[in-house]
């Protein structure tokens, strides 16, 4: 390993791992994806993942096979959830690096890609958090790299299998991660590109599109013995919950259960907290660097990487910051490329303009400097991030669950929303729950062990005496819950 590979792996793990453990569950995503990788690790059912009992298909399981088998590892801890994530973005970062040497850019400018990519407040942030995106970012980004790179090696006519190799892998992680939009993601790119190539060099190569084409299904092999065990378990019905209501019914926007809906706009009005700190390096970039694009295929592909994914999501009726994350390693390629440009301009002044070459003399130390501020403050942000827990963690909700079950009480959950899914995570059993009034009073009237968990907002009658409040938790000022017994 050269210098700077250990140096950046050395970054990349402090960022990453730094803190991962020192806070608990926070927000929807974390406390839905662990409670049901908990319940999978207590079920051992890897085929069918359950919400709070209910089977749960938007997506394939692959960010949930990996936490229920680090749970399994591990325990039941915040870190050990998160860990997929984690590695996910810390291998993005390295195949970037790798990439850029491999296609002959300066070590320089690969590392400052790089760590341009992992400084990246949206990246660092999902791949500090237990979910399946940071997943799908790697397995988009190994599959656009290799594609570029075995592209490249054919018409240098190189040996390329290692590449498609590769080029499969990431269709496999990707796919695994998020069905239909982890083929759609780097799909999309490929098709641009091919169709960008095929005009600037005035031919149509037919085995430039069939070897992506036929490396693409060797991918999906996973995902389709997958879908065949649960066609096995839930028929068509579970099948096409999958692939076609939470993916094609996301897109559409005909699958409204799915939510996250957003104006046309939408991403356009993001653009601005995207990619920070570096995003107007690359936006200028993509605008400064469009006369060289046909001469450096690398940034032509990395600005087709960039435009159609993000024609792609605006063109989705479902919209969220988080599905731009697939989006971060093209950005991070521009930045640094522009980066390179800004600097190749200032030594072409040095001669006749003083503060330029004094620039240039100290755009290392100066660089470095506003790095280590950077990596300085999020180091400090993840050691504080504890603080966060009183707002966003469902904690105090589940401790309390815990000592009533400590004291033999049976808890119920009254129509929950996924984040009380927090509650089979820490207490590390199944939770019942009910979902009518008549089931509610019916379980209450059963036994004076019996605790049943309503939410304020689902405007519950209050159950008759001797049914009475036991207790009352509050979550960041903003959620409310009762606790009724007897």
């Amino acid at each position: 390993m050269t210098r700077p590979f250990l140096l950046l792996l050395l970054l990349s793990g402090l960022l990453f791992f730094f803190g991962l453990g020192n806070h608990e569950l926070q927000g929807s995503t974390e406390s839905r994806v662990a409670g049901i990788a908990m319940e999978m690790h207590l079920t051992q059912d890897w085929v069918t993942p359950h919400l709070l009992g209910e089977p749960f298909l938007e997506k394939p399981p692959l960010s949930l096979w990996l936490d229920a088998g680090a749970i399994q590892l591990f325990g039941g801890t915040p870190l050990a959830v998160r860990l997929a994530s984690a590695f996910a973005g810390l291998f993005t970062v390295l195949a970037l690096f790798v990439f850029l040497r491999k296609i002959g850019r300066p070590t320089l400018l690969a590392w400052t890609a790089a760590a341009m990519l992992v400084t990246m407040a949206s990246y660092l942030g999902n791949a500090r958090q237990v979910g399946e995106d940071a997943l799908l970012c790697l397995g988009v980004t190994l599959a656009l790299l290799a594609f570029y790179r075995a592209n490249e090696q054919r018409s240098q006519n190189n040996p390329s299998l290692g590449a498609w190799s590769v080029f499969a892998l990431g269709i496999v992680i990707s796919t695994l991660s998020k069905g239909v939009l982890g083929l759609a993601l780097p799909g999309i790119v490929i098709f641009v590109y091919l169709v960008t190539q095929s005009l600037i060099d005035k031919r149509f190569d037919l085995g430039n599109w069939l070897r992506p084409a036929l490396f693409t299904a060797l991918g999906l092999i996973p995902l389709l013995i997958w879908l065949c065990l649960l066609y096995q378990r839930g028929g068509m019905q579970a099948v096409g919950e999958v692939l076609w209501a939470n993916s094609v019914g996301r897109f559409s926007g005909s699958f409204t259960a799915a939510g996250h809906y957003e104006p046309f706009y939408y991403y356009l009005a993001k653009l601005p907290e995207a990619f920070l700190p570096w995003n107007l390096l690359v936006y200028l970039g993509l605008w400064s660097l469009r006369k060289r694009l046909v001469d450096n295929r690398h940034l032509l592909f990395a600005s087709v990487w960039f435009l159609a994914q993000f024609t792609l999501l605006t063109l989705a009726s479902s919209k969220r910051m988080v599905y731009m994350v697939s989006m971060a390693p093209a950005a991070a390629i521009i930045a640094a490329e522009y980066s390179a440009l800004i600097l190749e301009w200032l030594r072409g002044r040095s001669a006749t303009s003083a503060f330029s070459a004094k620039l240039v003399k100290l755009h290392r130390p100066l660089a470095m400097g506003l790095l280590a501020l950077v990596v300085c403050g999020y180091l400090v942000a993840a050691a504080r991030e504890s603080r966060s827990d009183l707002k966003n963690s469902f904690k105090p909700l589940t401790d309390q669950v815990i000592e009533l079950q400590a004291h033999g009480k049976q808890v119920a959950l009254y129509h929950p929303e996924e984040r009380l899914a927090s509650t089979v995570f820490y207490t590390r059993r199944q939770q019942q729950v009910l979902m009518s009034e008549a089931e509610l009073t019916a379980f209450l009237a059963a036994s004076p062990d019996n605790v049943v968990i309503v939410d304020q907002g689902q405007n519950v009658s209050p159950p008759a005496a001797p049914i009475k409040v036991l207790a009352n938790i509050t979550i960041g000022g903003k959620r409310f819950y009762t606790f009724y017994g007897q």
